[in-house]
């Protein structure tokens, strides 16, 4: 594929290594979404099933509902597009019997070694809700709580000037040497790419960028190039494409704006500001309508409670409210929804969605996916998944990037690039459990040549 001319000339800032227009992502095509039966589950819609779960994964399903998260066929997250978005890119009745698995509707849990803010399960004694609430219990202090789960390191003995004369050598006379380019790229953090930049323009007056495109081509380019930009700017770019012109790709607004944290939001939204001069709310506004712009303006907020301790008290009052807005009324209240998943932090929406499986006696993805439909319900689904197991949700998202015929190669790019700093250890522990395949290996078999020797170099193999 060819990129357009550098600096861009569709009015976005001169920031080097934009994929093109109508190149975005896409969820995978509704139906697509073969999830295994349990006991009581759903039947599996057309076009096979999930391999079996080898015993012991960690994450057994609730019956009636199947092994990730309880998806009947209709409706399963991630859903196909809108009509006319951008083409695709390379208290209630009673209590019931608390669930017995540590997932709850089969969505698997944080994996033990999670280190995110409020990773670990809530635990809630025996007999509660029936007998006396605990107390909020403490969880970890905020500021210790890091991601630690990277593929990608900072270097040691980093040298931004080496690094510059050896992809200088690479790309100088005929022909170029993309492992030598891949060497540097894979093995450095995003910090330390942006001084390599800088230090290349330093020593030979010319962009890096423009060097590289010059280059390379395709897939390997686009992966190279989005390594190069500042991770938040990378956000703020993918939701402005996601956005610009005609359709909206409304997959890469769910995938941002509901899996980031609340710094993350607040510094995407300054970079959307001052980069491409507009005010990211308004954009939302225009290209989106109803509940699912109700939804995503309230995650532009970046104000999601981040207190790590759990009142379950108050978890089960929400868990009480949700079921009376939902299940336990005729129509939806969906504004109560909207409120309870926008602003509770993701420890306390953990243990709302326990208490509400013994109210509803059904998960809380499973209500949404009965009271919700389109984005709205990918949007509050992400939320919840998030809370239960948020790299399961990036596992599952870079599973169907590469299920089928053909590969959502902006999806896989994007979800590699994005979390490689972050928790892709765990998404890789996660795919392996769910899947029962390991990421390379879909990768190794649904890419080729320096492309997917990038790509496995960033994952760890």
């Amino acid at each position: 594929m060819s990129y357009p001319g550098y600096p861009p000339s569709d009015g976005y800032p001169a920031f080097p290594g934009y994929p093109p227009t109508g190149q975005e992502s896409v969820y995978p095509p509704a139906g697509q979404y073969p999830y295994p039966t349990v006991p009581g589950g759903f039947p599996p819609p057309g076009g096979g099933t999930f391999p079996a779960a080898p015993p012991n994964a960690g994450f057994p399903g609730a019956a009636g509902y199947s092994a990730l998260g309880g998806y009947p066929a209709s409706g399963g997250f991630p859903g196909a597009p809108q009509a006319g978005g951008m083409p695709p890119y390379p208290g209630g009745p009673g209590f019931a019997v608390p669930p017995t698995g540590p997932g709850f509707g089969g969505y698997p849990q944080q994996p033990p070694a999670q280190s995110y803010a409020g990773g670990g399960p809530a635990q809630i004694p025996v007999g509660f809700p029936g007998g006396q609430v605990p107390s909020p219990m403490p969880g970890p202090p905020a500021a210790v709580v890091q991601y630690t789960q990277g593929t990608i390191q900072a270097a040691p003995n980093f040298d931004a000037g080496r690094d510059a004369e050896i992809l200088r050598k690479a790309m100088k006379g005929f022909g170029t040497d993309e492992q030598a380019i891949i060497n540097v790229v894979a093995n450095r953090s995003n910090d330390q790419r942006q001084k390599i930049k800088a230090a290349f323009k330093t020593m030979y007056g010319k962009d890096l960028i423009k060097d590289l495109k010059s280059e390379l081509s395709g897939n390997v380019e686009e992966l190279i190039l989005a390594l190069f930009m500042p991770s938040t700017y990378y956000d703020a770019w993918s939701l402005r494409h996601a956005m610009k012109g005609a359709g909206t790709q409304e997959s890469v607004l769910i995938e941002i704006l509901c899996t980031r944290t609340n710094q993350e939001i607040r510094e995407i939204v300054n970079c959307y500001k001052s980069e491409f001069g507009r005010d990211i709310e308004e954009d939302i506004r225009s290209d989106t309508s109803g509940h699912f712009e109700r939804l995503l303006i309230s995650m532009c907020q970046g104000n999601r409670d981040e207190n790590q301790t759990v009142d379950y008290q108050k978890a089960q009052e929400d868990a009480q409210r949700l079921y009376q807005a939902g299940e336990g009324r005729l129509g939806t209240d969906e504004s109560c929804f909207n409120m309870v998943l926008a602003s509770r932090s993701f420890p306390q929406l953990k243990a709302t969605v326990e208490a509400y499986s013994r109210i509803a006696n059904r998960d809380l993805l499973s209500s949404i996916d009965r009271e919700f439909s389109g984005n709205v319900e990918r949007g509050l689904k992400t939320i919840v998944q998030c809370a239960l197991n948020r790299p399961a949700f990036f596992a599952e998202r870079l599973y169907y990037s590469m299920k089928g015929a053909g590969t959502d190669d902006s999806t896989l790019i994007r979800i590699v690039v994005t979390r490689s700093e972050i928790d892709l250890v765990q998404i890789k522990q996660m795919f392996t459990q769910m899947y029962q395949k390991t990421l390379a290996t879909m990768i190794a078999s649904d890419t080729s040549g320096d492309y997917r020797q990038l790509l496995l170099a960033i994952v760890g193999q």
